[in-house]
């Protein structure tokens, strides 16, 4: 990814989400950084969470720069693909010397068969 292989690793996380704010809006893709949802637990609100970016009004993009990805942090993502009801999500981290990355899915989301 253009960030990474620019900056390297080693910068906050504030760092690269700047930058990929820069990337998304020279590449012409509608995206909202930080992005608050409410989070409900059986129709009770329950509290607010911002994810990294929504791209598209359609897929979560949670970053980290961390040393390593750790099931903890996939969780994380899935559990806010399963709050905010949304398909697809990306789960990126610049903190190790290549870039890391996965694709979640929302398996809660009835999919259609072709």
């Amino acid at each position: 990814m253009e960030v990474h292989s620019t900056l390297g690793n080693g910068f906050q996380e504030v760092i690269y989400q700047r930058c990929l704010a820069f990337e998304l809006t020279n590449r012409g893709l509608n995206f909202h950084r930080e992005f608050e949802m409410d989070i409900y637990y059986k129709s009770t609100h329950v509290g607010k969470r911002r994810a990294d970016f929504l791209i598209e009004g359609s897929i979560l993009l949670e970053i980290k720069a961390l040393i390593q990805l750790e099931d903890a942090h996939l969780a994380q993502a899935m559990n806010y693909l399963e709050a905010y009801k949304l398909p697809i999500g990306l789960l990126i981290n610049f903190g190790s010397k290549s870039l890391q990355y996965k694709r979640i899915h929302n398996n809660k989301i009835n999919q259609v068969n072709p």
